[in-house]
């Protein structure tokens, strides 16, 4: 009997096109939903059948999923500096039901969410585990709570509708085949050519995109329905970070400022936005807030029950150089 198609809701976006290239190199027959809008040069030129749809459209939703065996959800809407949080919402949780709704109606074998280590609760003591429920929600802007909305929705679909829906927590990713590019990547490349002056003095755990593809796969095929996993290769300050990227590329990298300052400095930046009428500033203190939050966390549970391994941060950081190098002007 012939394998049934996989489902990559999002797959031509950074992480879900990476699904997708991996997904085709296992020989596995691939459906790739995308919105007539989305731009597809992370597919290339892969054997995969494109189909058109969006997460607020049910019945696509449902034709996308006819005959699938597995669906992996890569959809999320990352603007966390919207003033009005209303899309967040709408894309993150009112779409991911949607696409919930309708594996139930077509009979899904299994339905593989991309959560995000934002729904994990703060550890002071140590690196955070997938037991850790979620406690800063006083602290949190909007995009996070979209996200723990989101992943409590798929939590609470597979206990009282028996979903086959399995959570994977993951880091901020990197790597090369970032053709949008995404906000953190475009970052990275920003601070190795210069264009952005400084590193705030902090850090986050950070994972390789193509490993966290790997990661929905092995889930796919090994994680336990109803269970979240954190997807994180290591944790890493930003300064690090950032010097790692100017040295692929031969440059110095960035100086250090503390994030009191970076506070001030996008606190200002929000006051003047809103003097000259503009509603949505990238730098407010919101992504301050979410470049300093995360601490460690530990991600043997996905190790040890889904065979998950992570390569070194400087060697994605390197191939993610060499990518934005050959397709950015610097």
């Amino acid at each position: 009997m012939s394998t049934p198609p996989a489902l990559v809701i999002g797959a031509s976006g950074f992480l879900g096109s990476h699904v997708v290239r991996q997904l085709v190199a296992d020989n596995r027959p691939v459906r790739a939903l995308v919105r007539r809008s989305s731009r597809l040069d992370a597919l290339g030129d892969l054997a995969v059948e494109i189909v058109y749809g969006d997460v607020m459209d049910p019945a696509s939703l449902r034709a996308a999923m006819a005959g699938v065996g597995t669906v992996f959800h890569c959809v999320v809407d990352t603007r966390a500096w919207l003033s009005d949080p209303t899309p967040l919402f709408r894309t993150n949780v009112d779409g991911l039901v949607n696409a919930m709704d309708a594996a139930l109606a077509t009979g899904v074998q299994r339905f593989v969410f991309t959560s995000s280590i934002a729904t994990i609760g703060l550890n002071p003591n140590g690196p955070a585990t997938e037991d850790q429920a979620f406690n800063w929600a006083k602290r949190a802007p909007a995009y996070v709570h979209s996200r723990v909305q989101a992943e409590d929705a798929l939590l609470r679909y597979c206990r009282e509708h028996q979903l086959p829906g399995i959570a994977l927590c993951v880091a901020n990713t990197y790597g090369p085949d970032d053709f949008q590019p995404t906000p953190h990547g475009r970052m990275l490349w920003d601070a190795a050519t210069g264009r952005l002056p400084v590193a705030l003095n902090c850090g986050a755990p950070v994972v390789d995109v193509r490993d966290a593809a790997r990661a929905l796969i092995l889930a796919e095929q090994r994680g336990a329905v109803g269970e979240r996993y954190i997807i994180s290769g290591e944790f890493i300050s930003q300064p690090a970070l950032f010097a790692l990227a100017a040295r692929a590329l031969g440059r110095r990298p960035p100086p250090r400022m503390p994030v009191s300052v970076a506070y001030a400095i996008a606190w200002l930046s929000q006051s003047w936005g809103k003097l000259r009428g503009v509603r949505d500033m990238q730098l407010c203190t919101d992504s301050v807030l979410l470049s300093h939050v995360f601490k460690a966390m530990d991600a043997s549970k996905a190790r040890d029950t889904l065979g998950w391994t992570a390569r070194p941060i400087a060697e994605s950081v390197a191939d993610a150089m060499a990518w934005y190098a050959a397709q950015l002007k610097d």
